[in-house]
């Protein structure tokens, strides 16, 4: 998976069901995606997003390669937009406290700060998230690939793997007798994005982690990111 920036909780589902994880970050970095932003309450209603400021690079630029405008003080914009959960968050405090150990280190591109963000998310919640960061890894296999589906299959062979899984709604990208044809089975994960006690009406559904930490204890929240099924 490319690495979002404090994702929803359907990402940390596929962490849950997973043995290990690949930051696939070779690939094109697409502008106002999930990976340089996401999506939280507004402090009047509706939502609004949190954002990384970002260095501006040609069209062809990389994930790997995508760099943050360090010189931004972003990290405390960021808390500042926060601050419209101090009085209904039970768990705000907290939440800030992981944040601000989060934004400590001030990382020069957004592969690494979003590894640090799922990495630091994972440990609050006592999930382990054993992984590698695909252009570091040393792993190569774009001379294998000749569809876009296939990327996976070819690391997840490459790894080892029984099984890949994939999030739910991207099978039209994968032919699955090819995977069957290596030995890998593929999956599709879909999360049940149930309500949670968000004061906000209607409830915003899909919004970031941030989000659901602030209203759930760490435990709720993994009874969240475990309600999922396979497709």
């Amino acid at each position: 998976m490319q690495p979002y920036f404090f994702p929803y909780v359907g990402y940390f589902s596929l962490i849950r069901a997973t043995d290990f994880w690949v930051v696939f970050d070779e690939v094109q970095f697409i502008r106002h995606g999930w990976i340089e932003r996401n999506r939280v309450l507004n402090s009047a209603d509706g939502w609004q997003y949190i954002k990384v400021p970002l260095v501006k690079a040609s069209r062809d630029t990389t994930i790997k390669d995508t760099k943050i405008r360090v010189d931004e003080n972003w990290q405390q914009t960021i808390l500042a937009q926060l601050t419209c959960y101090k009085r209904k968050a039970p768990y705000y405090s907290q939440v800030i406290e992981l944040l601000n150990h989060i934004f400590a280190i001030n990382h020069p591109d957004i592969t690494s700060l979003n590894v640090a963000a799922i990495q630091g998310v994972c440990a609050y919640l006592d999930i382990p998230f054993r992984h590698e960061v695909y252009s570091k890894s040393g792993v190569n296999v774009a001379g294998q690939v000749t569809a876009p589906g296939e990327w996976a299959l070819y690391i997840a062979k490459h790894y080892g793997a029984a099984t890949y899984i994939n999030p739910y709604g991207g099978e039209e990208i994968f032919d699955k007798q090819k995977y069957r044809d290596h030995g890998i089975e593929i999956k599709f994960l879909k999360n049940n994005l149930v309500p949670y006690n968000q004061p906000r009406t209607p409830f915003e559904p899909g919004l970031s982690i941030v989000d659901v930490l602030m209203f759930n204890s760490a435990k709720e929240t993994v009874n969240l990111i475990d309600n999922y099924q396979f497709i």
